[in-house]
């Protein structure tokens, strides 16, 4: 057995793309189109880890998805969780989560799909002003 992608459906293309793409670092690597089904589906990965797919699913007929919470989460391995935290936060992205432990943090999609970052290698040493931020809303 090979895994092969998580889907989420989402509805809009360009603000998750922002998200997934610009702010987050994941690249398309294919798309397809099908009018016949009347849906986009978008496959993106972490560049060098392109086994590790999320599909997004754009359904052309307007549905709504709310909160996403009982999906769960997609999860990252980043090199450097205060560095990508605070680049999240500079673009306009807020962290649900802080990494005050110096290893985990949570972020939500325009979706509201969870998206935890994990530390790479051990917790970095705490530090401000992630130790002391409370959390914001829900992850």
């Amino acid at each position: 057995m090979k895994y092969l992608h998580t889907m989420l459906r989402i509805s809009d293309i360009d603000q998750s793309l922002d998200f997934y793409v610009n702010k987050l670092g994941l690249k398309e690597v294919r798309r397809m189109e099908n009018p016949q089904g009347r849906y986009t589906l978008i496959f993106l990965a972490p560049q060098g880890n392109e086994d590790a797919q999320v599909e997004l699913t754009y359904n052309w007929d307007p549905e709504a998805y709310g909160e996403g919470r009982n999906f769960g989460h997609l999860a990252y391995e980043v090199d450097d969780i205060y560095e990508t935290c605070e680049r999240l936060m500079k673009s306009g992205v807020t962290i649900n989560r802080p990494p005050r432990d110096g290893y985990m943090a949570f972020i939500r999609s325009p979706d509201n799909v969870s998206v935890e970052l994990l530390q790479k290698g051990k917790p970095l040493q705490k530090q401000e002003p992630w130790a002391s931020m409370p959390n914001t809303g829900k992850w």
